[in-house]
């Protein structure tokens, strides 16, 4: 039997949510998470899609007088932090603990409200590591062998995985890491790369033996079966099926030698937990200290009926619904459900330095109002797993269109008038205005069961709709013209607009707090909660004085914002791409001219079924025809390349992968994930050109 309290079994339709009947309006004890930031980098609008979702809920269940506890921390462990301390000069807990309150001050800035944010390099979460170690080892579930790894000569230290690229030993994509493909998504062992080489030195580590700790995730079979299907999108289902639980489950290496940033492994000197262990384990840490201050205790938030909720993206997806499950059901803890959401994409392509759309956090900050992002999040995001994109035209038409013209329009007209012309007084409401509250008050449990399925931008549609309606209602009355020739009418109808205000107000609040608070003082009502829906404020009671709301959303701003982020990569860019990947060993020239490099022109680009970074290409190469495999989908859509002139590699020996035959190589430059360039001629090239 799973250890998890109830879950909603879908969360796509509004008809599939499956909550016992009450469920949703009785008290309820949450704890909520988003994945960790890692300590090493500024928090960026892709990082923000999560946590502003979060929060959105957070914020909501909290509304609904729920105990909800939001907990996150920086995920301050692994190779990576060594590198880029000494790369800096500093050592690596000045480095994690400066990151640390960087990230603290963006998300304050964006109004993400943690109830405790940590990081995993504390006391808590060795403590917690240690725990569920000992509880796995006991209970059977590890077991300790001998394995052959690569070992870097010249660094004098193992390889973890992120420290060795080569090529993948399932479909053949080149410069791979040492855990899992990033083109066809296949998990493999360091030492089946082919082609391997250190990424510090460039050089061709050795194997040699060691002993590692091995977690037997075969023992989780069927609890993971069953956990699956209950707790996360069904796109993601069927990928940890078909990826994982169906070709079976391998024995899982968590453990890394020294030197390693992290904790070392009871018992085993020199041999630490991998960052995978202690990363998720720094949720209850968070947690741990923030039930300490409070006198409570972790071990009942584990194991009673708390519903534990984690919201993360789909590229982190099989750590969650693999590895962490089986750690906790080994442990004997309650297991979480997962709310999996997309990439962010910006103007339609993945974000990019270059084009001045990989934007930093702080950048937006210095030209944007946040709630402006908050608002535009929600009206993309639903409870699938699907890429939202930020248009930036469509951004600012959205927000000055529905944010600003709607709805802080009632507020800002109908509240200047009462205070201009009758004395900031609200007076009784006529049967017609009390018709539109009632349309109002109305659809509540509606938007409340919206925000509980996550699904935000049907949120602000209904809300969206409902200002319509008060609009509406305005314009027909002219109140501009009533309070001339019947002042307590127009006073009626402004009343109307201002509890109209109110319930609006309440309905966006989790994802406008500081809009929310704003109307909260105009209207002088103290604090809203979900349940003052239906409270009306009534006849005689007094507004304050009425201070801007919000400005339209200016293009000339947007434009500096993607400016100072491309002037920021151009400035920066000069010297990193050697220091991230070094230069291959040299080749003559003899050996360079023999690849035979051509112009080509796409006429058939389609998505490969089951790869998740694999486009399958038809290109043309003036009059003959050739299949490729280009892992560029992470940068481009099939649409996009079709018609397109791109430079292939024509003359490489076909290659058998898993999806099919290979007949050559796309030329493409970047860094990889979100930044890949596919290498175009200039105008005037002609498919089938050699390029010399």
């Amino acid at each position: 039997m799973i250890p998890y309290f109830w879950q909603p079994t879908r969360l796509g339709r509004l008809d599939d949510i499956a909550f016992r009947k009450g469920d949703l309006f009785m008290p309820r004890k949450l704890l909520v998470t988003s994945a960790l930031p890692y300590a090493n980098g500024s928090i960026h609008l892709g990082h923000l899609v999560e946590y502003l979702q979060t929060d959105m809920w957070v914020r909501f269940q909290k509304m609904r007088g729920h105990e909800c506890v939001y907990c996150c921390a920086d995920d301050a462990h692994g190779t990576p932090m060594m590198v880029a301390a000494r790369k800096k000069g500093v050592p690596v807990e000045e480095l994690i603990e400066t990151c640390r309150e960087e990230h603290i001050r963006d998300f304050e800035s964006f109004e993400i409200q943690f109830d405790s944010y940590h990081t995993t390099h504390s006391d808590e979460n060795r403590q917690l590591s240690e725990e569920i170690f000992r509880r796995n080892l006991d209970g059977g579930h590890i077991t300790f062998k001998d394995v052959e790894l690569h070992f870097c000569e010249a660094d004098a230290m193992f390889l973890p995985d992120r420290l060795i690229r080569g090529t993948c030993p399932k479909c053949g994509a080149e410069d791979q890491y040492g855990d899992q493909c990033e083109v066809c998504n296949a998990p493999y062992s360091p030492t089946e790369l082919q082609d391997a080489r250190c990424s510090l030195c460039g050089g061709s580590p050795v194997i040699k033996p060691s002993r590692h700790a091995f977690f037997k995730l075969s023992d989780f079979r069927e609890v993971l079966e069953e956990w699956i299907d209950k707790s996360m999108n069904l796109e993601i289902v069927h990928e940890l099926r078909s990826k994982w639980l169906e070709p079976g489950l391998r024995d899982w290496d968590f453990t890394r030698d020294a030197p390693y940033f992290g904790f070392e492994v009871p018992g085993h000197e020199g041999l630490y937990f991998y960052v995978w262990w202690d990363a998720p384990i720094g949720y209850y840490a968070s947690l741990s200290r923030y039930l300490t201050e409070r006198g409570s205790s972790l071990e009942r938030w584990l194991t009673d009926d708390v519903e534990i909720h984690h919201f993360i993206g789909k590229d982190i997806a099989y750590h969650h619904g693999i590895y962490w499950p089986a750690m906790l059901a080994g442990a004997g803890f309650r297991l979480p459900r997962l709310r999996i959401h997309g990439f962010l994409t910006v103007n339609g392509f993945k974000m990019s330095k270059s084009r001045g759309t990989f934007i930093n956090a702080r950048t937006y900050l210095n030209h944007l109002d946040p709630q402006f992002l908050r608002y535009y999040y929600a009206c993309k995001l639903g409870s699938d797993s699907v890429d939202i994109d930020l248009n930036l035209s469509d951004f600012t038409t959205r927000v000055n269109a529905d944010l600003v013209g709607k709805l802080v329009n009632i507020p800002s007209r109908s509240a200047q008038m009462l205070h201009k012309k009758l004395d900031g007084v609200l007076g009784p409401i006529t049967d017609q205005g009390r018709a539109v509250l009632d349309q109002l008050t109305g659809a509540a449990e509606r938007i409340a069961l919206l925000y509980e399925g996550c699904e935000f931008s049907r949120v602000t549609r209904e809300i969206c709709s409902l200002a319509d309606v008060v609009n509406r209602h305005i314009d027909e009355q002219k109140p501009w013209s009533l309070v001339k020739e019947d002042p307590e009418a127009a006073r009626s109808v402004l009343s109307l607009a201002l509890n109209a205000t109110r319930i609006l107000t309440i309905y966006l609040k989790p994802i406008l707090p500081r809009f929310a608070g704003q109307i909260e003082n105009l209207l002088n009502t103290g604090e809203l909660g979900w349940n003052d829906v239906a409270r009306e404020l009534p006849a005689g009671h007094a507004i304050n004085a009425f201070e801007r709301l919000a400005d339209r959303v200016e293009q000339a701003k947007v434009d500096a914002l993607v400016e100072e982020t491309r002037s920021a990569f151009e400035q920066n860019a000069a010297p990193s791409p050697l220091d991230e990947d070094p230069l291959a060993p040299e080749c003559t020239f003899d050996e360079f001219m023999k690849v035979d490099l051509r112009v080509a022109e796409v006429v058939e680009a389609s998505l490969v079924d089951g790869a998740d970074r694999l486009l399958s290409l038809t290109v043309d190469l003036g009059g003959k025809q050739r299949h490729v495999f280009a892992g560029i989908r992470s940068a481009y859509a099939p649409q996009d390349l079709e018609g397109r002139l791109v430079v292939v590699a024509a003359n490489l020996k076909p290659r058998k992968m898993k999806f099919g035959l290979s007949e050559g190589m796309v030329l493409a430059a970047g860094p990889g994930g979100q930044e890949i360039f596919v290498v175009s001629p200039d105008s005037g090239a002609k498919p089938g050109m050699r390029i010399h």
